[in-house]
This record gives structure tokens, C-alpha cells and sequence, in this order.
């Protein structure tokens, strides 16, 4: 069997696995027990949602890039589509007065320096431009900011962490 050799993250050590990878790309590996006298980990690489779906254990979030607003939706990777819209604004409705359903797949809208409001205006394939008919849950995931703006980056951590609870309780287990 041919084995690649890439340093890993969180053992800082080199591991041997399966496949030739680009450097820089992310990947999940299933690691082997060390054998005694080897001097190099291995490990497999395997699909990023094999933590989730065999342990139950959270693997982080995806990011994608889509051409337009509508696209994050015509361009959704799973086949169903997303069966529940969280659109975020510091006009929103607050988090702790929002009851959340169950869901499998979600999708969480960040705006820029000026809101979601122009990324929707832009998109001419849409009818409709209220935010608030767009989303299942319009909400706002930092009340009394304190600034006119967030960083998209800081915005992030502040929305996951003030859904999370919400999203554990609510979504896919499996």
C-alpha cells in the first residue's frame, strides 16, 4: 500500500495516510494506534462528516461560495435542499424569544458592512426583497452591539455561539 506523509494539526507530528493530498488541504483522518518501534502515526483519510455520523461528535461548519443569493440555494449540496433559513440582522428578532424546529440541514446567512438587505436586492432572479419572508428565522444574534458594524469573522463566532444550544437541540443527531 502506497502512504503519503502530511503533518497534522492538533498532534504536530507527521502521519502517514492513505492519500496523496495537495498541500494545505483539509482533511479528516482516522488514525491507527501507534504500532511499538513505529516511528510515524497513520492514518486514514475519510469522508468529514464520519466524526458526526459514527460518534456524534461536532466537526465544524462548511463554508461555500455561491455567485448570487439565490445560488446558495440552486446550488445547495444536498439533494433535499436546506429545510431551515437563519438570516442574521441587528434589526432581527432575538434569539431567545425564537423558537427553532427540527432540522437536518441548515444554512446561516451573515450580512455585510450593510446588511443582508443590498445582497438580496442585487440578485435579480428573486420576487421578493423583504428578509423577513426569505428566512424561516430573521434574527438578531447580537443585540446592543455597541457598534454600527461587526466583522464578518467576529459576527460568526457570536451567531454560532448564540444559536448553539438552538441548533443542538433542534437539529440532525446523525
Amino acid at each position: 500500500k502506497q502512504w503519503y506523509q502530511r503533518r497534522v494539526r492538533g498532534i504536530d507530528k507527521d502521519v502517514r495516510i492513505d492519500k496523496e493530498l495537495e498541500p494545505g488541504t483539509r482533511v479528516t483522518v482516522r488514525m491507527t494506534p501507534p504500532s511499538e518501534g513505529t516511528k510515524h502515526y497513520r492514518g486514514t483519510a475519510v469522508s468529514p462528516d464520519t466524526p458526526r455520523t459514527e460518534q456524534g461528535t461536532y466537526w465544524g461548519y462548511r463554508v461555500r461560495l455561491a455567485e448570487s443569493f439565490s445560488g446558495v440555494f440552486t446550488e445547495c449540496p444536498y439533494s433535499e435542499g436546506y429545510d431551515l433559513t437563519i438570516g442574521t440582522s441587528d434589526t432581527g428578532d432575538l434569539v431567545e424569544n425564537t423558537t427553532m424546529r427540527h432540522f437536518r440541514h441548515l444554512v446561516i446567512f451573515l450580512g455585510g458592512l450593510q446588511g443582508l438587505e443590498p445582497v438580496i436586492e442585487a440578485d435579480e432572479s428573486l420576487q421578493e426583497a423583504d428578509p423577513r419572508v426569505l428566512f424561516d428565522y430573521y434574527l438578531n444574534t447580537c443585540p446592543n452591539q455597541g457598534s454600527r458594524t461587526i466583522r464578518t469573522e467576529e459576527a460568526l463566532l457570536i451567531t454560532l455561539a448564540s444559536l448553539r444550544q438552538k441548533i443542538s437541540e433542534n437539529g440532525m443527531k446523525n
